[in-house]
């Protein structure tokens, strides 16, 4: 009897200590502030998509508005303007280089923006249709101009001095095929032209000629022969 007692006893769960009591308690009460913390956010998000649901609609109502740029706000608030905008049928675009600067500007669905007014909006510019409209008229006037000289062909450009002229202190008046044949060679390094030698003998017979002078001083007993 003792034994089984003692094995009902022990199978069953120790009364909680207060240690155990006190973190369950902190772990309730967080629960709690979470839940509260959740229902409080759901309650803003639902809120703020209503007011914004009120002014989109405004937005839509007043005909001297094309365009509406908003405050800068958060990304949870952006999502749910882009949707209300979607939902609306209009068009919406986030602007802003970081975070805390991001803005959402809406659009009417007739007066929806170029894509030049929207590059002028990311660089932080202020959109003025009459110098885009300007802008734009430079741009078609210079692609004109070029497809006019592109049909035109090459120009051809005609210089104002001939070049003999401007260079004749460096190839003188006279064209050089022409003075070529007037150049004089320097008889001092041997380019003497064919038209200026006096010998027109050919090689062989200077050479026997030379040999004929050298026998001849030889006989006579020329010291310079005899060392030939």
């Amino acid at each position: 009897m003792a034994d089984l007692l003692g094995s009902i006893l022990s199978s069953m769960e120790r009364p909680p200590q207060v240690g155990d009591q006190e973190s369950r308690r902190k772990a309730r009460e967080q629960a709690a502030r979470l839940k509260k913390m959740q229902e409080q956010e759901k309650r803003q998000k639902l809120e703020f998509r209503k007011r914004m649901e009120k002014e989109i609609s405004d937005f839509i109502q007043d005909t001297t508005q094309t365009k509406r740029k908003f405050q800068p706000m958060g990304k949870i608030e952006r999502s749910i303007l882009h949707d209300v905008v979607e939902v609306a049928g209009l068009t919406s675009f986030s602007f802003g280089e970081d975070e805390e600067s991001r803005y959402v500007m809406i659009f009417k669905k007739e007066f929806a923006p170029s894509d030049e007014e929207l590059e002028a909006y990311r660089r932080g510019e202020e959109w003025d249709p009459a110098k885009a409209e300007e802008k734009r008229k430079l741009k078609e006037l210079a692609q004109k101009e070029a497809e006019e000289d592109a049909l035109r062909g090459p120009s051809t450009v005609n210089p104002a001095t001939d070049y003999k002229d401007k260079y004749s202190h460096l190839i003188g008046k006279v064209a050089a095929k022409d003075a070529a044949h007037t150049l004089q060679a320097n008889k001092a390094y041997g380019c003497v032209p064919v038209a200026n030698k006096r010998d027109t003998r050919s090689i062989e017979e200077a050479m026997n000629e030379i040999r004929a002078k050298k026998r001849l001083k030889a006989e006579d007993g020329d010291p310079a022969g005899a060392r030939s």
